[in-house]
């Protein structure tokens, strides 16, 4: 399977599908995924890190126009304190005005227990609609013991026995659960963080009820020959079928979320690839970064990564055209130029 170009597209920004063809180097020839899921973190992860407030009305309508590009996972906001992250100040109200299709599943970020009753509160009696609120949450934690205090002001030991207890009350609101574990291939206070640390937070986050942990470059510290060790590794330790729950819920995904501070975001998708991972985060228009050290700017841009899968072969069922249209949307709302590449090039045209 490769990407090409609708045919007589000439002169225009054509639409991608996917068309089974004789071609030399296939994903499948190689052991890569046939087919990925993506998930779109940048209203959450990327509109946090920026520095004047977008308007409420503006990410609603970017949240919708997203939700109809083909991507079926999406993280909308925070249920942090309005202080800390004052652009994530109207979670409540962009829960309520977005308009997203029932396929696509939507995601909070919580912080703490806090967090959660606030975000409970809402799902469970909030307006009727013809759908819940949210979906699936998101939790967070360092494995750096410095870069875990800096950024939520506790120890390792004590934000993972706070989030024990929340995975537990979200398991029991039927709610689908991931834990992102942030600096997992290395820290800018620590330096070398070890595999073994990451995956014992990572079994435990297992065991107390998430069902997907995510592993976080968050400052773009990462190389490829790093990622490829490290998703072998975890591969082997973290086996599916292990977790709590039943069906479905035994099944652990592991999810890989890169950042591209110092470009390489794209070749530790390419490691992850080969060694198994289907599931990555990503931000459109490359927005976001981590607030904690300044500097650490920029996830993958999720135009980036799409273009690149379908180029490979790999199915993510997203639509690159109407994603580039928001990324354009974003830039505009925003008034400056974003750092996705396949924003300014455009898509990868074969006109042979």
């Amino acid at each position: 399977m490769i990407a090409t170009l609708s045919a007589g597209a000439a002169g225009t920004a054509a639409e991608y599908r996917l068309q089974a063809v004789s071609v030399q180097c296939s994903a499948s020839e190689h052991g890569l995924p046939r087919a990925v899921t993506v998930r779109e973190v940048g209203p959450r992860d990327g509109f946090q890190n920026e520095p004047e407030t977008i308007p409420t009305e503006r990410k609603v309508a970017l949240i919708d126009a997203l939700a109809r590009t083909g991507l079926r996972r999406l993280e909308v906001t925070s249920f942090v304190r309005p202080d800390v992250i004052p652009q994530l100040a109207d979670a409540e109200e962009v829960l309520a005005r977005i308009d997203v299709p029932a396929e696509v599943s939507i995601s909070v970020l919580i912080p703490n227990e806090r967090g959660l009753d606030k975000a409970l509160a809402l799902r469970e009696g909030g307006v009727a609609r013809e759908r819940a609120a949210f979906d699936e949450i998101n939790v967070f934690m360092s494995a750096s013991e410095t870069h875990n205090r800096k950024n939520v002001n506790r120890s390792i030991a004590q934000s993972l026995a706070g989030l024990e207890v929340v995975l537990a009350r979200a398991r029991e609101a039927g709610l689908r659960c991931e834990a992102v574990i942030s600096t997992s291939f290395g820290c800018p206070y620590e330096g070398h963080v070890p595999v073994e640390r990451v995956l014992e937070l990572a079994a435990r986050l297992r065991d107390a009820g998430a069902q997907e942990i995510g592993f976080g470059d968050t400052t773009g510290m990462a190389n490829p020959l790093q990622v490829r060790r490290f998703f072998a590794q975890a591969r082997q330790e973290l086996r599916p079928g292990e977790g709590k729950g039943e069906g479905d819920r035994k099944t652990l995904q592991l999810t890989a979320h890169f950042h591209n501070t110092r470009g390489q975001g794209l070749a530790n998708v390419l490691a992850a690839l080969e060694a198994g991972v289907d599931s990555f985060e990503s931000s459109f228009g490359e927005l976001g970064g981590c607030p904690v050290p300044a500097g650490a700017t920029g996830n993958i841009a999720t135009e980036d990564l799409v273009s690149m899968l379908h180029e490979m072969g790999i199915q993510t069922g997203i639509d690159l055209q109407a994603l580039l249209a928001c990324s354009r949307q974003a830039q505009e709302v925003l008034g400056r130029p974003l750092g996705s590449h396949t924003l300014v090039a455009g898509p990868v045209q074969w006109n042979a």
